[in-house]
C-alpha cells in the first residue's frame, strides 16, 4: 500500500469515527442552545425594562418622559452587549478555549489596548455625562456641529441624529463638544403681515386683535394667545405688522403657517388689501403717454 492509499485510509477512519461526530453534534447543539437562550433572555430582559418604565409612568414621582426613553434605549444596548458577551465566552468554552486564563489576561491586555483606544474610552465617558447631565434625550431636536435633527438613539459610544429629510447622522460621543437643544423650552412663532399703504392700519390692527384670542381653541400647539406687537417696518409698498405666539417646543413653524392662513382669511373677509408689488409710471409734463408713443412708432 503506497503513501496515498494510507492517507486516504486514515482520513476515512477519521471521518467514520463515531466519537468525533458525537462531539461535533454535541458542540453544535450546545452553541445553538446558547444562542437561543441568549436571544430569549435579551428579549425578556428588554420587556422587563420597558414594563418597569411603564409602571413608573403611573407613579406620583417620576422622571421626564424623554429621559425615561433615553434610559430605556441605553439599557437595551447594555443588556444586548453583556448577554452576547457571556454567550461568546460560553461558546469559546465549548470549543475548549481556556476562558479563565483568557479573563485573567484580559486585565493586562486591556491596559495595553487602552493606550490605543483612548477615543473609545472618551466616547463612553462623554456618553455617560450626556445622559447623567440630561444635555439631550431621545426625541429631542438638537443641533450638534453642522448636523441638525431629532435624536434617534443615545448609545454607549455613538449618538444617532435623524434630519428632517431622512438622513441619519451617526456621531461619536467624544466628538460632541457643543449642543443646541431646541426641545427643552417653548418656541416662539414670529409672523409678519404686510398691509397696503392705502388701507386703514388701525382698522386692520383692531380686526387682527379680535381674531388672535380665538386661535388657541383651534390649535393646541399654542401655549398662549398670539400677540400683535404693532407696526414692525415701513418699506417701499407695504406696512409690516408683527405677530408673535408662544408654542410648544418645535411647533413654531406649523403655528406660524396657521396664523398666516387665519389672518389672510380675516383680511379678505373685512376687505383689507394685503400689499403686493406695484409699478407706477410717471410722465413728465408735455410728454406724450408711453403707449401712444409706442403705437406711433409702430405705424
Amino acid at each position: 500500500m503506497n503513501t496515498m492509499e494510507k492517507t486516504v485510509s486514515r482520513l476515512f477512519e477519521f471521518l467514520m469515527n463515531e466519537e468525533l461526530w458525537l462531539r461535533i453534534g454535541t458542540g453544535v447543539l450546545k452553541i445553538v442552545l446558547i444562542l437561543l437562550i441568549c436571544a430569549i433572555a435579551v428579549k425578556v430582559l428588554k420587556m422587563a425594562v420597558h414594563n418597569v418604565f411603564k409602571v413608573r409612568q403611573k407613579a406620583p414621582l417620576r422622571i421626564s418622559e424623554r429621559r425615561e426613553m433615553t434610559l430605556a434605549r441605553l439599557l437595551d444596548n447594555v443588556i444586548t452587549y453583556v448577554l452576547y458577551f457571556i454567550a461568546l465566552l460560553m461558546i469559546l468554552d465549548t470549543f475548549g478555549v481556556p476562558v479563565k486564563a483568557l479573563l485573567a489576561g484580559a486585565g493586562v491586555v486591556g491596559l495595553a489596548v487602552g493606550f490605543g483606544a483612548q477615543s473609545l474610552v472618551k466616547d463612553i465617558i462623554t456618553g455617560f455625562f450626556i445622559i447623567f447631565e440630561d444635555q439631550f434625550a431621545v426625541g429631542d431636536y438638537v443641533r450638534i456641529g453642522n448636523f441638525e435633527g431629532y435624536v434617534e438613539e443615545i448609545g454607549l459610544r455613538v449618538t444617532k441624529i435623524k434630519s428632517w429629510t431622512g438622513e441619519v447622522h451617526i456621531l461619536p460621543n467624544g466628538s460632541i463638544t457643543q449642543v443646541t437643544n431646541y426641545s427643552l423650552h417653548n418656541s416662539l412663532a414670529v409672523v409678519d403681515i404686510s398691509i397696503s399703504y392705502e388701507e386703514d392700519i388701525e382698522e386692520a390692527e383692531k380686526a387682527i386683535r379680535e381674531l388672535l384670542p380665538k386661535l388657541p381653541e383651534k390649535y393646541e400647539d399654542m401655549v398662549a394667545p398670539p400677540q400683535l406687537l404693532g407696526v414692525q417696518n415701513l418699506v417701499n409698498s407695504e406696512v409690516v405688522l408683527r405677530i408673535t405666539c408662544e408654542t410648544k417646543p418645535m411647533s413654531h413653524v406649523g403655528v406660524a403657517r396657521a396664523i398666516r392662513k387665519e389672518v389672510k382669511m380675516l383680511l379678505d373677509e373685512r376687505g383689507i388689501e394685503i400689499a403686493y408689488p406695484r409699478m407706477v409710471l410717471h410722465r413728465r409734463g408735455g410728454e406724450e403717454p408711453l403707449d401712444a408713443k409706442w403705437q406711433r412708432q409702430q405705424s
